[in-house]
């Protein structure tokens, strides 16, 4: 599987919100775990990721590696690679717990009736932008995107859509093209800007010696949680402390994951080494450290979280994120979307891991 290629989301206006894209077949396969065996206490805990395995997920293989899954009373971890439709995948209950945005989420939720919460996030930014060359597009703003040839993925289209809308830009002043995982063509210049992720093609054109630049949907009209973890509504009615279990195993591993530079190798190189070791072509360390440094420091680790921890939504966040999802026609409330009280409680529980 291409490195390039990014996962999708299925946000947008209301009009062009469609359940099809939930509908995305799931074909996640079982991850390499440290530790096979299963073990008794709480169970064993599937995780469908967003994307391949790679160094997106370094806190998760932290934490099965280091064994902080088994600390919390969980069982065997199981790793499921995306790109799939995770909010399906979990409401149907081939996985306990997802990892997604706030934006697909609330889709799930309004449209197709998923009985869904988002409990915390990894990335309190989201890391979507609009990449561009400095000689060709040279997207700085969102009123650049008029006229340019912009490189869409499918499953990435209603995303896009719902940024021209909360940036009261008409869709017919930008050229839309269908364009597929790869970020070639924005390098061959036959596009002006490319859907894409900071963390990951943004990194990877800059690898190859080209001077990039990233228009970001999250400091332009519509940020929202990413990398969230979701879950059922039965589960946290029926498990609540394995859900914390959960959550206490996902923070510890987290914070070893952004711990300086040696938590950003440690992480890359379980990814490059053992979780994506079967990834065609290989992951790259180099790149994999890079994205691993780079999504800890713009995108986990935030003046919030240096107060109140990882993963925990402020009353703020939350308030940008329903006003995002509006701008995108997408009406939730906050109660509908999100249940923080486990990772609330926990935190509570073990102020420790604030720390």
């Amino acid at each position: 599987m291409n490195q390039s290629i990014r996962r999708g989301t299925t946000a947008r206006v209301a009009a062009v919100l469609s359940a099809a894209a939930l509908a995305l077949s799931a074909c996640g396969s079982s991850s390499d775990s440290a530790d096979e065996s299963s073990g008794d206490g709480l169970g064993d805990v599937t995780v469908q990721f967003s994307w391949i395995k790679n160094a997106e997920f370094a806190g998760e293989f932290i934490a099965d590696s280091a064994g902080y899954y088994k600390d919390a009373g969980l069982g065997k971890a199981t790793f499921l690679a995306g790109p799939v439709a995770q909010e399906e995948i979990v409401a149907t209950g081939k996985a306990d717990f997802g990892l997604s945005n706030a934006v697909s989420t609330a889709s799930a939720i309004t449209n197709s009736d998923f009985p869904l919460k988002i409990i915390g996030a990894t990335y309190q930014k989201n890391p979507f932008s609009i990449l561009s060359l400095a000689d060709q597009g040279n997207i700085k703003t969102p009123q650049d995107l008029i006229g340019k040839k912009i490189g869409v993925q499918d499953p990435n289209l209603s995303l896009f859509k719902a940024f021209l809308a909360a940036n009261d830009i008409d869709e017919k002043d930008v050229e839309i093209v269908p364009n597929g995982f790869d970020v070639a063509p924005l390098e061959d210049k036959q596009i002006d800007g490319l859907v894409a992720y900071v963390t990951n093609e943004s990194l990877l054109v800059k690898s190859h010696g080209f001077d990039t630049v990233d228009l970001s949907f999250a400091d332009n009209n519509l940020p929202f949680v990413a990398e969230s973890i979701i879950t059922t509504d039965e589960t946290l009615k029926k498990k609540p402390d394995y859900v914390k279990a959960f959550l206490e195993a996902e923070i510890k591993g987290w914070k070893d994951a952004c711990d300086g530079e040696a938590g950003y190798e440690k992480g890359a190189k379980l990814a490059v080494d053992t979780y994506g070791k079967d990834i065609d072509p290989p992951l790259e360390l180099d790149k994999e450290i890079a994205q691993a440094k780079q999504q800890c420091e713009l995108l986990v680790n935030t003046d919030e979280t240096a107060k109140n921890g990882i993963f925990t939504i402020s009353d703020d966040l939350v308030q940008a994120n329903l006003t995002s999802l509006k701008a995108a026609g997408i009406d939730i409330s906050a109660d509908d979307l999100f249940d923080l009280e486990p990772l609330n409680e926990l935190l509570k529980e073990k102020p420790e891991l604030v720390q």
